[in-house]
């Protein structure tokens, strides 16, 4: 493999809200972007959504942890197999558990495996070194989300959304002479996001998620709930800071005298009120919101967050981005970071205590 130059990188997102699994290359030299290539999607099942879905909070040697990880091993060799050309795989697993200040962090998914079965060399186990030496180990992506600040062009500081399951966002002064530098990045989870409503939605109405948003459009905020929500010492903390998929969980047995409806437009606006929340928090004012993750595709959400932003708020595709495979590129990115030794976190962007390069390389026999 070259030492330098740029690797076409194929890379994997398997997120908290547990719909299926991105894959997408890039071409890059661990610093800047030069091409996007093909991508991919493969949706878990009913019967996989389930299995994961019993795992979620289990560490390795629980209960449902080996039926969880063939499930991920599975469904990537799956998608991973439709793809050719690629040098190096970034392989982010299933987060199953994420308490950094107590047992660690836990994805599932074997990344040796991936490398045998594919023949490619894989980078795996991304955020264990971060949280071993006292970072959160999330999020990861500010570093590749500073490459493509820098990709289209942004000279002001601006900030990069990501609303999956849980919403974390990435404040960015692209001026900076590297993703490494002081002052170039902050980022940190800003609350929940799509994991309540997606669970009120299962749990009330058998469904996966609100379609469009469709059913909080139908509702009426409980603006008083909203407010009390933030009262939260979770939302005054100082970044950076992340959560688990569950940690705000609680939220929907809170709301039982709530309407569907009322409840989901109420879970909506706590989602986007988390965010704006967390402004207090950035070094300066942004210029933009760059939405990504899937929370993009709810209009119910959107209208709620520009509503409560000061700025404008703007899915990437308005800069030419693809808000859908934006995390898979980014461990493509972060892989071949780490096969050159360059950090993959900072201070800034997980609190660790110093530049980390996570993951670990497997490579095929």
């Amino acid at each position: 493999m070259r030492k330098d130059g740029a690797l076409w990188a194929l890379g994997t997102m398997s997120g908290t809200s547990l719909d299926g699994v991105d894959a997408a290359m890039i071409k890059t030299d661990g610093h800047s972007v030069f091409a996007f290539g093909p991508s991919a999607y493969r949706p878990y099942n009913p019967a996989e959504q389930e299995a994961l879905r019993a795992a979620l909070g289990q560490w390795p040697g629980d209960a449902g942890v080996e039926a969880a990880a063939e499930v991920v091993e599975t469904a990537h060799a799956e998608v991973l197999a439709r793809f050719s050309g690629a040098e190096v795989l970034g392989f982010h697993g299933q987060t199953l558990a994420h308490d950094p200040k107590g047992k660690g962090t836990h994805q599932c998914g074997n990344g040796a495996l991936l490398a045998q079965l594919l023949g490619l060399p894989t980078v795996w186990d991304f955020r264990s070194s971060d949280v071993t030496i006292g970072g959160q180990g999330a999020p990861l992506a500010p570093f590749y989300h500073f490459a493509l600040a820098r990709h289209i062009g942004a000279t002001e500081p601006l900030a990069f959304l990501n609303l999956g399951g849980v919403g974390n966002i990435t404040w960015i002064d692209p001026t900076a002479p590297g993703p490494e530098s002081p002052g170039a990045l902050l980022a940190f989870d800003t609350g929940p996001a799509n994991a309540p409503i997606n669970d009120l939605m299962r749990d009330r109405l058998g469904l996966g998620h609100d379609q469009g948003g469709a059913l909080a459009a139908t509702g009426e905020v409980d603006e008083d709930f909203v407010a009390s929500v933030l009262k939260d010492p979770w939302f005054d903390a100082q970044p950076p800071k992340s959560l688990d998929r569950n940690d705000f969980h609680g939220l929907i047995d809170r709301l039982e005298m709530l309407s569907d409806a009322d409840a989901a437009a109420t879970l909506t606006a706590i989602a986007a009120a988390a965010v704006a929340a967390a402004q207090i928090h950035f070094p300066a004012p942004v210029t933009r919101i760059l939405v990504t993750g899937g929370g993009r595709h709810n209009p119910t959400l959107m209208a709620e967050l520009r509503r409560r932003m000061a700025c404008p708020v703007l899915p990437v595709e308005d800069v030419g981005l693809d808000g859908d495979m934006l995390e898979a590129q980014a461990f493509a990115f972060l892989a071949v970071r780490v096969l050159r030794k360059m950090a993959t976190s900072s201070p800034d962007t997980t609190g660790a205590p110093a530049l980390v390069g996570g993951g670990q390389i497997s490579r095929p026999d």
